[in-house]
């Protein structure tokens, strides 16, 4: 065969031969025909049983990537720290990469482009093979996973045949009836993949919640508790798994042991991460203690008592995110409501840096949204006193986020009369007009969000505390109309926020009906006499002059 140069040379004195021409033109073609092929015509079973063969046949150093060695190394903390953790992110891993070949198959099915559907299906075969080989030979297969391996191993196969024999035909009616039983099969490969996964995942849970409620190794259950936090951030269907093989309950005993105080945070900040998802959020009704458990502990150190009130507040703030469609876990908050609620908020006073303060802000917020004894309550603690004295703090109050929770007590609590004196007396209006003035400090889309919510609350405070007349005078003298209109007025100032457009022309609104003679007659005209939606279209409408 010639060369590719020896070719290029010979092109100009053969250009002139047809028959010449010809057998150039079929040596290249069969060549790269046969590079095509090559990928197509490879034995299956032989590339399966060459990719999981290991290099090394050693009894002592087999190095298979999902083999689970001994404890060799720092005894049973090694399997916590090393084994556990690294078997879930390589199944992850390895789930992820047939996930994609999955995914890049219907995409071509869809297109027909069968000789790149077959390609798939033997590269998703291999390594679903692969993958069930190596995770069998690290671990005793649970019966009930066995039949899902030996039914997706199956599927695949089936699947690998049935493509092949597109292939080698041209027949556009057999291709098209092909197409729809290819795609069922490709569904049911991928559902039943996914089901092995689940369990292969739960298995490996198992691993480290076993390790929580069977060692007394301190290190051994912080480790543990460690991975099971490090696992709740790769997804809320990881979530569901953790939740669903009972972490909740097992991490709750360790709360409620004194030998293992130093873990408190680490186990209670793990229960937050968990309950993100309802699976989670349903496990608490097992628990037999309350989540509140370690908001004041008179035992602990004032250290003890930030670390582990902060891990409380995470659980707290969670379980009572109003994302969540299921309501019958907060029945018991009730019950206890009066010492939840004093515990925040003497957490938020003597907050030491700004996550505890964030975390147990946040969950006061939220309790205040779904019941009303909250708010009296936090009125009788003086709260208002100690959320306005915190955000002159930049220690505790240092973020929008932070602000967004202060301001959106403060609105819950401004629905009471008796709120308006206590505001009046802490100088809190001031403090409402500089939150109205809030901007994001980078192009964060998160941190902008923050300050129009920080912008748009800060107004519905106004506006409510204003039934008051006394609030409503000191916010005139405060200078709050001329802010109030910029931001009606001004899309930028406003973030092109609708939301604080509108509770912008209401705080306008209940400020001009106590002092009409507050705002100027061209202002009047256009965003106080108008029906308020009428206000809102000419504003949210205006451009900007830059003159």
């Amino acid at each position: 065969m010639a060369t590719p140069q020896c070719s290029s040379r010979q092109s100009s004195s053969l250009s002139s031969s047809p028959s010449s021409s010809r057998i150039q033109c079929l040596q290249v073609d069969s060549v790269q025909r046969w590079m095509e092929d090559l990928r197509h015509m490879t034995e299956v079973e032989c590339m399966c049983v060459l990719q999981a063969k290991p290099i090394e046949v050693e009894d002592d150093a087999q190095q298979a990537e999902l083999i689970v060695s001994g404890r060799a190394v720092t005894g049973e903390a090694a399997v916590g720290d090393h084994v556990a953790r690294n078997n879930l992110q390589t199944l992850l891993r390895r789930a992820l990469v047939v996930s994609t070949e999955l995914g890049k198959m219907f995409q071509r099915l869809e297109k027909g482009r069968w000789q790149r559907v077959h390609s798939t299906a033997v590269r998703a075969n291999c390594h679903v093979r692969s993958l069930v080989h190596e995770y069998s030979a690290a671990r005793g297969t649970p019966p009930e996973m066995q039949k899902f391996e030996t039914s997706l191993l199956g599927k695949c196969m089936e699947l690998t045949n049935i493509t092949e024999r597109c292939i080698h035909t041209e027949d556009e009616f057999f291709l098209k009836s092909m197409r729809d039983a290819i795609h069922e099969i490709l569904t049911d490969v991928s559902d039943s993949f996914s089901n092995m996964i689940d369990m292969a995942l739960a298995n490996e849970i198992q691993v480290l919640i076993k390790q929580i409620e069977s060692s007394d190794n301190v290190h051994t259950i912080g480790s543990a508790i460690s991975n099971l936090l490090s696992l709740t951030q790769d997804g809320p269907q990881l979530c569901s798994i953790i939740a669903k093989e009972g972490a909740v309950v097992s991490l709750f005993k360790i709360c409620r042991q004194d030998r293992f105080k130093g873990l408190y945070a680490h186990a209670l900040r793990t229960v937050a991460s968990i309950c993100c998802v309802e699976e989670g959020i349903k496990q608490l009704d097992k628990v037999p203690t309350h989540p509140s458990i370690h908001l004041e502990n008179k035992s602990c150190s004032h250290i003890d008592l930030q670390s582990s009130g902060c891990g409380s507040a995470a659980v707290v703030a969670q379980i009572t995110s109003p994302h969540h469609t299921s309501t019958q876990h907060l029945a018991s908050f009730l019950e206890s409501m009066h010492d939840i609620v004093t515990a925040l908020i003497n957490l938020c006073e003597s907050a030491s840096c700004g996550e505890v303060f964030l975390l147990a802000s946040a969950a006061l917020a939220n309790i205040t949204f779904f019941d009303s004894m909250a708010c009296e309550i936090l009125l009788q603690l003086n709260a208002i006193h100690i959320l306005l004295q915190a955000c002159k703090d930049r220690q505790r109050v240092d973020t929008p986020y932070s602000k967004d929770q202060v301001v959106t007590i403060l609105a819950n609590l401004s629905v009471l009369e008796q709120c308006a004196s206590e505001v009046l007396q802490e100088q809190g209006v001031e403090r409402l007009l500089l939150l109205l003035g809030e901007r994001p400090s980078s192009s964060s889309p998160s941190e902008g969000a923050a300050c129009e919510r920080v912008q748009q609350k800060a107004a519905v405070t106004l506006a409510r505390l204003s039934r008051d007349s006394d609030v409503a005078q000191a916010a005139i003298q405060l200078k709050a109309v001329p802010r109030l209109i910029e931001l009606c007025r001004s899309p930028t100032e406003r973030n092109n926020s609708d939301s604080v457009l509108v509770a912008c022309l209401a705080a306008l609104r209940r400020l001009a009906s106590v002092c009409p003679d507050s705002i100027e007659a061209a202002d009047h005209q256009q965003l106080i006499k108008p029906r308020l939606v009428d206000s809102f279209l000419l504003c949210s409408n205006m451009e900007e002059s830059f003159v």
